[in-house]
């Protein structure tokens, strides 16, 4: 397995596959996953001739579970790390959820200042701000992030099942046909993390305001989500985030979930392909 030193020491994998030579596409996984959650993506790309990369996020799946630096700032430095290894060039970088959130921080603290980022994609992504706040007073309350954490240190096992059984993929929705093997691989990526990982990150998903950073963005940023979306409410993040960006194209999916990359991949990954191509 492949693996690259962080500026702190820890070590972060990756995958790297496809020619060298080609356009790279770089993924950032969601909370709590690991870069398995793009295998639909990867092949996608990989098979329409691109090079395509994803890594760990420290904590999670195969990197090491550090005992510090679950923010931001350390997601995207360890993102850079990664980037900078391969020496990766104009690349797209398309990030969910919490990888949204990542890939913001990333491009406008590194990919943009050394010149290695050509757009970007942001799906279902948390940025600006998750938590309600006065000046954000749509967000969601701090109370559902403290049952978040509440539930992952009683039973962490328990409380991942639900979330992939239940809002994650829409599966609690009456119309919506459940998958158990799409609910396993979630649980399974899961766990395979640090539970101090993942109670930290719920921190650095829900309360780092990301409103500068979705400024300081010029490149081509694509913004995608759902609106049955129960994880990320898309009125406080997609219609946000478009806003703010200088290069914004936004476009909603109705009645797809947060997980919509891998119920509905054969309408996203098209849709992410033509925005590289164009």
């Amino acid at each position: 397995m492949a693996y690259v030193t962080s500026a702190d020491g820890t070590q972060i994998y990756y995958k790297d596959w496809g020619p060298k030579d080609a356009q790279p596409i770089v993924f950032h996984h969601g909370w709590p996953l690991s870069s398995d959650d793009w295998d639909a993506q990867m092949l996608f790309f990989l098979a329409n001739g691109y090079r395509v990369v994803a890594h760990d996020r420290r904590g999670h799946g195969r990197s090491e579970q550090s005992v510090g630096g679950h923010d931001m700032d350390h997601y995207a430095a360890d993102a850079s790390a990664v980037v900078e290894h391969l020496d990766l060039k104009n690349a797209v970088h398309i990030g969910h959820s919490t990888g949204g959130g990542e890939v913001a921080r990333y491009v406008a603290k590194f990919g943009q200042p050394q010149g290695r980022v050509a757009k970007a994609v942001l799906v279902s992504a948390v940025p600006p701000l998750m938590l309600k706040t006065d000046a954000n007073p749509g967000g969601t309350p701090i109370e559902v992030f403290d049952s978040f954490r509440s539930a992952l240190a009683a039973n962490r096992a328990a409380f991942f099942h639900d979330v992939a059984a239940g809002p994650f993929y829409g599966f609690n929705r009456d119309h919506e046909t459940t998958i158990q093997a799409v609910i396993d691989n979630w649980w399974r990526q899961g766990m395979m993390g640090s539970a101090q990982a993942h109670y930290e990150g719920i921190k650095a998903f829900s309360e780092t305001d990301q409103t500068e950073d979705l400024k300081a963005i010029t490149v081509p940023t694509l913004v995608l989500q759902g609106d049955d979306d129960q994880v990320v409410p898309y009125t406080d993040a997609a219609l946000l985030q478009v806003k703010l960006l200088q290069n914004g194209t936004l476009k909603i999916y109705e009645g797809y979930p947060h997980g919509m990359l891998t119920t509905h991949a054969d309408v996203i990954n098209p849709d992410l392909l033509a925005f590289v191509r164009a």
